[in-house]
């Protein structure tokens, strides 16, 4: 076993959890896209695609950069990309090797995007504001930037939302995807009814798959559901037997009914939404609670007459946000066990923010 703390995958689950959104997504008559920041990994890519997908969503051209490279040739940079005069050459010469799409919600950003790939094949998508409010127009807005996008040369294939305030307690999964459903079929019967052909109505996040209304939306962008995390585990979108994906630390420090562990903020990271009930979950320990992180220190106070692990022991920890830990490792160690026979899985795209 790797010395601790490392982060071990389990491959049984990990395939499971593929296979169910791949089948679910097959089931409704809906296209599946995983978002690859999650995992930023060649090997859980590859069973994607294989289970599936028809291609990857990408935060950054970095990131569709090192995927092109694996070979995966069907890739939506699901972001509003501002283009230097690098990034310009970058997706320039991304779009003459891939089938791409970028997104843009900005009359200035198409143009821009125009200027660099606008005699190539890549698509563009507008970016609709489903209540998140962070990137993203109001659905009654969407014509104006389709039209310079036009314009300018370039093919609006559709639109996209990330339902990102489906990422709380109660009913936020079930109402973020609801607004999605009717933001996204607004602005697609916008485009429509204003002689655009489109093809793509994007949308989806892992707590509000489930939710997702398929006589609207025609592609999903899952991304942590390979692992799932602690989110998902307090939001209701997956079960303890689900997560796939564990920091396995080990406990450096004992008194009372309070714990140390060695895997701190720089292998979990530091999400603690404020609905959360700590920084991550021991997956064997579930009344636990990790109630404050440093760099290297994870303290977990055990609620009275529970059984606590001692000095020396190894527990395996879920982290809060499992795409932030992903990106703070070189390597993932995948098995069935974390004391077996492990592969090491790269983190390909580690770094790859621009």
């Amino acid at each position: 076993m790797p010395d601790t703390p490392f982060l071990f995958v389990d491959v049984d689950r990990l395939d499971r959890n593929l296979t169910a959104m791949a089948d679910w997504a097959e089931r409704h008559g809906i296209r599946l896209r995983p978002h690859a920041k999650t995992h930023k990994c060649a090997e859980i890519a590859r069973r994607q695609l294989e289970a599936g997908a028809v291609g990857l969503s990408v935060a950054t051209i970095g990131e569709a950069e090192i995927f092109a490279e694996l070979g995966v040739d069907d890739l939506f940079i699901a972001y509003p990309l501002w283009l230097s005069e690098n990034k310009a050459r970058r997706l320039r010469a991304l779009a003459g090797r891939v089938q791409l799409a970028v997104g843009a919600d900005s009359v200035a950003g198409v143009r821009r995007l125009a200027d660099a790939i606008g005699d190539t094949t890549a698509t563009v998508l507008i970016e609709v504001d489903s209540g998140m409010h962070r990137s993203g127009l109001p659905a009654g807005n969407v014509v104006e930037v389709a039209t310079a996008a036009r314009d300018s040369g370039l093919t609006v294939a559709g639109v996209f939302t990330f339902p990102g305030h489906g990422y709380g307690p109660g009913s936020a999964r079930s109402d973020a995807a609801a607004q999605e459903a009717q933001a996204l079929g607004s602005a697609a019967e916008a485009l429509r009814a204003n002689g655009f052909d489109i093809t793509v109505v994007s949308g989806g996040s892992t707590p509000t798959v489930q939710f997702a209304d398929p006589g609207v939306v025609t592609e999903l962008r899952p991304g942590v559901y390979p692992f799932y995390d602690a989110q998902q585990l307090e939001l209701g979108s997956c079960g303890i037997d689900d997560v796939a994906l564990a920091a396995i630390s080990t406990v450096v420090s004992a008194a009372g009914p309070r714990i140390v562990l060695d895997a701190g903020s720089k292998v979990l990271g530091a999400d603690r939404p404020a609905w959360t009930t700590g920084f991550g979950r021991l997956a064997d320990h579930l009344d636990a609670r990790i109630v404050s992180l440093s760099e290297h220190h994870a303290v977990v106070e055990f609620p009275p007459g529970t059984a606590i692990p001692t000095l020396g022991d190894v527990v395996r920890v879920i982290p809060n946000h499992v795409c932030n830990a992903v990106n703070l490792v070189d390597d993932l160690y995948a098995g069935t066990a974390p004391d077996g026979d492990l592969e090491t899985w790269q983190v390909i795209a580690r770094g790859a923010n621009s």
